[in-house]
């Protein structure tokens, strides 16, 4: 089972890292959000699920899937609040030069 955990782990660290970069390299509010809510959202799931294979049957384990359940269901929320509340303060997409 560690084993399988280490893996889900691993993988969560991989989605997290890609949502990292996603910040950094997207060029506005609501491109960062789209990567961010998809990629982080499976990331932390896979980490977290990952956490509770390893912890095994326990209170431990029922809290964890607790904060899983949460972050997924309150990741995608987070993230239309955020390009609603963008958009309203006049914030337009970025649109690609043409040369």
């Amino acid at each position: 089972m560690s084993f399988i955990a280490i893996v889900l782990i691993l993988m969560g660290l991989l989605f997290l890292v890609v949502a990292a970069v996603g910040m950094l390299r997207l060029p506005d509010v609501f491109a960062r959000s789209h990567a961010l809510s998809l990629a982080d959202s499976l990331g932390a799931a896979l980490v977290l699920a990952g956490l509770a294979l390893y912890e095994g049957m326990g209170v431990y384990a029922l809290k964890i899937l607790t904060v899983l359940v949460l972050i997924v269901a309150l990741n995608p929320v987070i993230a239309h609040a955020t390009i609603r509340a963008a958009l309203r303060s006049g914030l337009t997409p970025w649109v690609k030069e043409r040369p």
